[in-house]
């Protein structure tokens, strides 16, 4: 047996085929999902890029990892080591994924420029194998990433006992796959929200980076062709959606080449094929398009499909609530490897082979440290979010949504339902206190990032003066105020 995980980055299950999209564009993971389980409410513990991987890798949650933002004071990886006396080893409580695996005599092998694009070395410790087969950093488009992973399945992929890490960039921004990927979808019709009365409201919403009205934060105007230049009326959304589902077209294509590569090679059928993602992607939510930048259930929200063989159930949906980071402690069970004991995810694998249904979790915490600092708690309805740090967002300091009627986060109703706010808040008071107050517990990295601010990519100071450039002095003013008056919540 083999597993092969597609990492597809930046992808929002709702614009899937299989999670009940109107536009065709998945039919070859639509395939995979009708031979497997589709998770409906998987979502990252941490976001975005550097921490969702850090928490799935190593098993941990940001908080106890280290990782909460990307480069710079809360990124720092804690590695699971141990002084040995004469030396520094590794915990055997808490390996990253990739090692345990080797260790239980699985070949690890990750086809992924991430660690190049992030500086994060951290992430190629306990592979066999890891193919940085370009130097683009990130910018490079599915097609590349075949041409490197087909000849290594053509050479190695009938060999047993491997887990295969692909991992494909096109849908974060920039759109750079050929044009007609995205001219596949000039005529279909888009998803049903935000419409035009939406898009009028988020013109004056926000100045914050992938805002309608700044939605580049290097360019005056587009750099590519398949992306628009801001965020006006709905032709520019059209183009937007367009250029997005186009990437993931353009990488199901390919993804289907993989799949038939195998096929041929006659290891198909005994082959475990997982497709997820390290975040979703906001489309209008919270007034962003394209980027993933706050705790908000479009950036944590990611798909889950598991197609495997050896008993997997088919064509099957599951919308119980998981943390990405439970995959690799359900798939030790289901390959009869001991899991580590400092691991922090639980086991699904009643969802994938059947059998007795174990305790499902009832509450999910979320962490953002890069464009904000904001924690989140989710249940089954409702979304509850503080805000540390708002960055260059019109934010509230304690945001509350009722997801299950609201899922694109427009109705804050914290002012109108006190005892849900202070339900939900004892949770995360109980969450934080474990993980940094008790027995296992560790300094909070995101304290750091509060500390020196969420300025990242984005820098406080050249913002504003971008603003006021562009005669918006105005917003560049009320982003100055509010940051002057935030109120200084702990975590």
């Amino acid at each position: 047996m083999r597993i092969i995980y597609f990492d597809i980055d930046s992808l929002r299950p709702d614009h899937l085929g299989c999670y009940g999209y109107g536009r065709d564009t998945s039919p070859n993971i639509d395939q995979i999902a009708q031979e497997g389980v589709v998770f409906g409410n998987c979502f990252t513990s941490d976001s975005p890029c550097v921490p969702s991987r850090a928490a799935l890798f190593s098993g941990r949650f940001g908080v106890q990892n280290g990782v909460v933002t990307h480069w710079g004071p809360g990124s720092e990886f804690r590695f699971p080591a141990q002084d040995t006396g004469l030396d520094q080893d590794f915990r055997q409580d808490m390996p990253l994924f990739s090692r345990h695996l080797r260790q239980y005599g699985w070949d690890t092998i990750s086809f992924s420029s991430f660690a190049d694009r992030h500086q994060a070395p951290w992430f190629l410790a306990g592979w066999n194998e890891t193919h940085n087969f370009t130097l683009k950093m990130g910018s490079e488009n599915a097609d590349e990433v075949a041409d490197a992973v087909i000849p290594w399945l053509e050479t190695k992929g009938t060999k047993d006992q491997y887990f295969l890490h692909i991992h494909f960039w096109d849908p974060h921004r920039k759109y750079t796959m050929p044009q007609e990927w995205a001219d596949r979808f000039k005529s279909d019709s888009l998803p049903p929200w935000p419409d035009a009365d939406t898009l009028a409201v988020q013109q004056t919403a926000d100045y914050g980076p992938c805002t309608p009205t700044e939605l580049w934060r290097d360019f005056e105007t587009s750099p590519v062709a398949t992306m628009p230049d801001a965020i006006a009326n709905i032709d520019d959304l059209h183009k937007m959606i367009d250029g997005y589902d186009g990437t993931i077209r353009y990488v199901d294509h390919y993804i289907g080449l993989i799949r038939n590569t195998l096929k041929k090679l006659g290891v198909w059928d005994d082959t475990a094929i997982i497709v997820s993602a390290d975040h979703g992607e906001s489309m209008g939510e919270h007034a962003v398009f394209g980027n993933h930048v706050n705790a908000s259930e479009s950036t944590h929200r990611v798909p889950l499909i598991i197609r495997w063989p050896d008993g997997g159930r088919h064509h099957v949906k599951d919308d119980r609530l998981l943390y990405q980071l439970d995959l690799t402690r359900t798939l030790c069970e289901l390959l009869d490897i001991p899991a580590p004991e400092g691991w922090q995810g639980q086991p699904f694998t009643d969802a994938i082979k059947g059998g007795i249904v174990r305790s499902q979790r009832q509450h999910l915490i979320w962490s953002h440290g890069l464009y904000t600092c904001q924690r989140a708690v989710r249940t089954k309805e409702w979304l509850l979010l503080y805000t540390y740090h708002p960055g260059l967002y019109a934010w509230d300091p304690v945001s509350l949504y009722h997801v299950s009627s609201d899922p694109y986060e427009t109705n804050n109703l914290v002012n109108t339902n006190s005892e849900k706010v202070s339900e939900l808040s004892v949770l995360l008071d109980e969450w934080y206190r474990k993980h940094v107050y008790g027995p296992t517990g560790s300094p909070d990295p995101m304290q750091q990032v509060i500390a020196t601010g969420p300025w990242k990519y984005i820098k406080l100071s050249p913002w504003l003066e971008r603003l006021r450039q562009h005669d918006k002095a105005t917003a560049a003013l009320a982003i100055e105020e509010r940051l002057a008056l935030w109120p200084k919540i702990a975590p």
